[in-house]
């Protein structure tokens, strides 16, 4: 490895050790289970992290949902029957392949070896000595059923576009929609990855916004291309376009059923990685689901006459990668004029966990300004914080990513004005009072 290689090495995991350190010390997100030492690919999210994610999700679920008369939602069970995933093919063909080390006992993917780290067994740090590698099916089971015995095998969905394939006759006629229509869909997965790694980037159990938009097949490729565009402008309005990428899937690397499929990816730390998939599925998943149930789901055109099997048009963003790629774009370590460092998350204001920081600059004024938040609670997310000298209060709010502070000072008492000051400029404004709720909203709602 070069010099200016191993550089980067060292300040890409900086970076890393730097966001993880933030998301646990102001509780955006830890490792499940951190008491008993952890549980190795599961995340817990904390306060702040569960308002950053959920942000995004309503946010997702507005522009691929609400904003559209084509598209419906739904919300299914983590299990499915599991002749699903005979259907889908998990069960035969969703597998990595995997290698021991017989020293050290570590378990790794055969296709990672590149990453693994050096040996460390008893005898001292040495080359890993590694079995041949064989498939795993990253598929994780339960059993359904009060006796063990009797019990029906079952799994935890690998990825939550299946249970819409499942209910797609029901949805299309419940909700009178017809071709061309998607249905979405924001739930948890679960695989059983050999090898979590790069904090929540992958993990065993994540959650997924997925969108199946059901075509004619003479429109598969209007259809890929209005998606990917939609899709990519709704990321390039929260990262900016330097920090993103399309990345067309080679022939050799598309799914035997797919046409054609890109990537989405943002440039992390540990390099470009995909946050969102668009792919032409074909009709594979309906065709399959009929095979296996024996329920027909082709339709009639009732214009034409026509019967077919639609065609499938999938965007599917990970929400956990999505989320972790929002921390890692925001946070900046910036010098000041004054010589000093604040450290600040700079989130969009639709996604940052909260929206407004209240201050009061003295004790003695925090009854006016318990009430300024108590008003403000009403229509978004408010933070109070009364307590240290009020620089750095705004260092703590930069910090998690608040993008104003409303400061109730003495002259407020007078003026009835408050100031607000802006978390990327630090510019400071007198706004009165009474148009308070009006300024905020226009500036942390406005549509993204």
């Amino acid at each position: 490895m070069s010099d200016a290689a191993a550089s980067d090495r060292q300040a890409a995991k900086a970076k890393m050790d730097e966001l993880v350190s933030l998301c646990a010390r102001r509780g955006f997100i830890f490792q499940s289970s951190e008491i008993y030492g952890g549980i190795n690919g599961f995340w817990d999210y904390g306060p702040l992290g569960v308002e950053l994610k959920n942000n995004l999700k309503a946010l997702w679920w507005q522009k691929v949902v609400r904003e559209r008369d084509d598209v419906v939602g739904i919300d299914s069970s983590i299990i499915a029957h599991p002749r699903t995933w005979e259907a889908s093919g998990h069960v035969e063909h969703f597998t990595d392949p995997m290698v021991d080390c017989r020293a050290c006992k570590k378990r790794f993917r055969a296709d990672q070896l590149d990453d693994a780290p050096a040996c460390s067994s008893r005898e001292g740090t040495s080359e890993h000595d590694f079995t041949e590698a064989r498939n795993f099916n990253l598929m994780l089971k339960t059993s359904i059923g009060a006796s063990q015995d009797a019990a029906m095998e079952a799994y935890l969905r690998a990825e939550t576009c299946q249970a819409i394939f499942n209910d797609f006759k029901r949805v299309r006629e419940s909700s009178r929609q017809k071709i061309p229509f998607g249905i979405a869909q924001i739930g948890k997965a679960f695989r059983n990855e050999i090898n979590p790694r790069n904090f929540t980037f992958r993990s065993r159990e994540f959650e997924q916004a997925e969108l199946e938009f059901f075509i004619h097949p003479s429109e598969r490729e209007k259809w890929f291309e209005s998606w990917l565009a939609e899709r990519l402008a709704f990321h390039t309005a929260l990262f900016g376009k330097d920090a993103l990428r399309v990345r067309p899937h080679a022939k050799n690397e598309l799914a035997h059923y797919a046409k054609q499929a890109s990537d989405i990816e943002f440039l992390f730390p540990f390099g470009w990685q995909e946050i969102e998939g668009v792919h032409d599925r074909g009709d594979w998943d309906l065709s399959r689901h009929t095979q296996y149930s024996g329920k027909d789901l082709s339709i009639t055109d009732e214009e034409t006459k026509e019967k077919y099997t639609p065609m499938v048009i999938e965007t599917s963003v990970g929400v956990d990668r999505t989320t972790l790629a929002l921390l890692a774009n925001g946070l900046v370590q910036e010098k000041l004029d004054d010589g000093e460092t604040r450290t600040v998350l700079r989130l969009h204001p639709l996604v940052a966990p909260i929206k407004v920081a209240v201050l009061p600059l003295s004790k003695q004024l925090n009854e006016k300004a318990e009430k300024i938040a108590e008003d403000l609670r009403r229509v978004m997310n408010v933070a109070y914080d009364d307590s240290g000298n009020i620089g750095r209060r705004y260092r703590r709010q930069d910090e998690i990513g608040t993008p104003f502070c409303v400061t109730y000072d003495f002259e407020s008492e007078t003026d009835r004005q408050v100031t607000i000051r802006d978390r990327d400029t630090m510019k400071q404004e007198r706004v009165a009072l009474d148009g308070l709720v009006a300024y905020l909203r226009d500036r942390v709602e406005a549509p993204l």
